[in-house]
């Protein structure tokens, strides 16, 4: 299927200005998701978050990855949440509440205001491909960071769930991915020296579709792009379903750059 590039800072805003969207994307993997891992605890183990570390997250959301694993966050010696929204970061402190060694602050990824060297670690998960330069804010991810510190950023490739949802409707709703983990290596070797990707093996086994009509009219492409109605695109679904369970990819995974 092709791709449609959307790119539309207002809208993404617009999509991103409190936690709605996000928790029923996130509600659908936690629910269906074959690893019962879970790809936030995963990212935990890829991460090397030592004693005494500063570290930066960038677009955190609700803070849905620190809320359950709370006992990282006390061997830090800071930990800085960051999102453009104002709103998600109100989310973010309601679900983890105050802590000594937490700080919650409003940054754009491409202005970054704080000094050079500052952080062991920065992480930027399911966010890159919304900056419109990234170029400028790998750049002041590498600024902020001191020497040997380590960034991860968490993506998913061209064969996930959106893909395959796009071929099973016969339409082209997929928006151009331009940092996956095929493209986003490119964007961060000029930054760094060493760049590796870690994957997470992981599928949706969907037995209510209604759940997944929530998921895909939660996010920006299907209201920018689908021509179909809804009860068009629910019946196809439904067609789709095996023994009542529709199968659909993931292909999530991490980049890890120093």
């Amino acid at each position: 299927m092709g791709n449609i590039f959307i790119d539309d800072t207002k809208f993404v805003k617009d999509q991103y200005k409190n936690s709605n969207g996000l928790s029923t994307r996130i509600s659908i993997h936690d629910k269906y998701s074959t690893n019962k891992m879970g790809l936030h605890n995963w990212y935990f183990t890829v991460m090397k978050l030592e004693e005494g570390m500063k570290v930066l997250e960038l677009g955190t959301g609700s803070a849905v990855m620190w809320v359950k694993n709370r006992d990282v966050i006390g061997k830090l010696s800071q930990l800085v949440l960051s999102d453009m929204s104002e709103g998600m970061l109100a989310e973010a402190k309601k679900n983890l509440g105050e802590l000594p060694n937490v700080k919650y602050e409003v940054i754009d990824i491409q202005d970054i205001p704080f000094e050079d060297n500052t952080f062991d670690v920065v992480i930027a998960n399911c966010m890159l491909y919304h900056v419109p330069d990234i170029n400028k804010a790998v750049s002041e991810v590498r600024r902020v960071l001191k020497s040997g510190g380590c960034f991860y950023a968490g993506t998913s490739g061209q064969n996930g769930v959106l893909e395959t949802i796009a071929d099973i409707l016969e339409q082209d709703i997929s928006y151009e991915n331009n940092f996956s983990l095929e493209n986003g290596g490119e964007k961060l070797e000029p930054f760094f020296t060493n760049v590796r990707i870690e994957r997470y093996k992981d599928s949706l086994e969907i037995t209510n579709i209604d759940d997944l009509m929530d998921y895909i009219y939660s996010g920006i492409t299907f209201e920018k792009s689908c021509t179909l109605s809804r009860e068009e695109v629910r019946e196809k679904l439904l067609s789709n379903m095996v023994d009542g369970v529709l199968k659909l990819p993931k292909d999530p995974g991490m980049f890890v750059a120093w």
